[in-house]
């Protein structure tokens, strides 16, 4: 995949972020990642400079060591070579039509005309660069914020559709939204064994959440690579007589892949009550009540239109509360560059920025290394107005919008290195190896951090100068640029 991109709206499958292949030459903000862009350039480069013999040539293949090979496409006039070394730790030299060549480890060579390098997937010669968000606005005045608090439904009789069985997700949301509640009453007595109750609930969606009397009592999820069940076991807290169940079932996307997809079922299964010691409540069978989609939802409180048609309250103490909506406004970063939403301090939820929904977030579901698996969450400019742009959310597990910032993603340091080794550029047709460095639209360079002309160690991250160095090469590359700024 050549550019990455986001997944806005409801548009992800099972369990796959908002971001994706943001490491594609053109990343998901249009950006080029560098070097990745500028090394597959130099690839398509020697593939076009040796077209002909791909297209017409002869085919042939031979060893060339215990782990190198040679694969060859010839015409009469025309040759091109691709050495290629699958041994993952050594540097062998090999011969190949008299002339020796020293392959890196894990890769492979082209050859043009069967004889001058003129392409190596493992030394990259082209241009580096950095990316970095910076915060330009931080949504921290709690009183530019808003907060409303999504409604539990716990009366069966309002309920849209009812059912002495519990029926399957997708069925009665159309997927037209990721929410569908469930809702059953239970009668609770005391007895004499024991006053612990603990609700069982099993679910084949990916998210389940259980209120009781509309208060919060827990939540459950799975995971891509998990099983297909999730079970929430939690001790739960009854008054005398008729209680309210409420469970909201939660996709997080549809699956995408596998076999017999049209079979697959997906919502709550099996519920129960453990009363004591008495013998297990089974409700499957009771008289279950069904609202579709959460009311916020339904009211498109997200859009400027119909934001008013609840009443906001001050935000208060109602930050790293459950079900919750949230609003502000912000102001539209000066400029051109890409505007994302940093959403770390958050958990699970929707964002929408004047009406458009930027996609799912669920920055609390950690990857293995402890962090959030996304934290930034692109806004396309053409979303945005210069002022008073609304942002509202809907969180479900709590979190805390006031540390959530307006961020701009730009390249901001770019780096290159070659030496007398390197192949010269393909792209520039020029004999020898240089550096060119480029900065992204609109932006010039504005100071020189490091050069060095000599053995300089380390690389585009870690640099350092070497034994052999030039001391004018920081002043002389300084000049350069100024004069070519001055140009600009």
């Amino acid at each position: 995949m050549y550019h990455g991109g986001t997944n806005f709206g409801r548009f992800a499958s099972s369990y796959v972020t908002t971001s994706y292949y943001d490491g594609a030459p053109l990343d998901e903000y249009g950006l080029i990642w560098r070097p990745t862009w500028g090394h597959l350039r130099e690839l398509h480069a020697a593939v076009n400079l040796s077209s002909e013999p791909l297209l017409f040539g002869t085919y042939s293949n031979f060893s060339l060591g215990q782990e190198q090979e040679a694969h060859i496409f010839e015409t009469e006039l025309k040759c091109v070579a691709f050495l290629v070394n699958f041994d993952k730790h050594q540097s062998p030299t090999v011969v190949f039509r008299n002339i020796p060549f020293q392959l890196a480890p894990k890769s492979i060579s082209i050859l043009s005309e069967c004889r001058t390098v003129v392409f190596e997937t493992a030394k990259v010669n082209a241009q580096y660069g950095s990316r970095t968000a910076k915060v330009v606005e931080s949504l921290n005045d709690i009183h530019t914020w808003k907060a409303f608090k999504e409604p539990i439904p716990e009366d069966i009789s309002k309920a849209v559709y009812t059912g002495n069985q519990l029926f399957e997700h997708l069925s009665m949301t159309k997927d037209e939204t990721d929410y569908l509640w469930y809702i059953v009453s239970y009668e609770y007595r005391p007895s004499d064994d024991g006053q612990l109750v603990l609700l069982n609930a099993e679910s084949r969606a990916h998210v389940l959440h259980a209120f009781v009397n509309t208060e919060y009592v827990g939540c459950v999820h799975g995971s891509h690579d998990g099983p297909g069940n999730i079970i929430l076991n939690t001790n739960i807290s009854l008054k005398e007589g008729q209680n309210t169940i409420s469970l909201l079932s939660v996709m997080v996307g549809s699956p995408d892949s596998g076999a017999h997809m049209e079979r697959r079922s997906f919502g709550i299964r099996k519920v129960s009550i453990q009363q004591g010691q008495q013998p297990l409540h089974l409700l499957n069978n009771e008289l279950w009540g069904y609202q579709v989609g959460l009311y916020g939802e339904g009211k498109r409180i997200y859009t400027q239109e119909e934001s008013s048609s609840v009443e906001w309250t001050e935000i208060n103490s109602l930050t790293y509360h459950p079900l919750t909506w949230y609003k502000t406004t912000f102001a539209a970063p000066v400029g051109n560059d890409a505007v994302a939403l940093n959403l770390t301090s958050m958990g699970k939820g929707e964002v929408w920025v004047n009406g458009e929904s930027i996609g799912r977030y669920w920055v609390s579901f950690k990857a293995p290394s402890g962090q959030p698996s996304q934290s930034l969450y692109h806004i396309p400019q053409h979303f945005l107005k210069p002022t008073d742009n609304l942002l509202v959310l809907v969180e479900e597990i709590g979190g805390n919008p006031l540390e959530i910032t307006v961020n701009t993603v730009s390249i901001t340091t770019v780096c290159g290195s070659v030496n007398e080794l390197s192949s010269p550029a393909l792209h520039t047709q020029g004999k020898d190896p240089e550096v060119r460095l480029r900065c992204q639209r609109g932006k010039h360079i504005s100071a020189i951090e490091f050069a060095s002309y000599g053995n300089p160690a380390g690389d585009c991250t870690t640099f350092s100068t070497g034994s052999c160095h030039a001391a004018l090469s920081e002043s002389v590359v300084k000049q350069v640029i100024s004069i070519t700024n001055m140009m600009n």
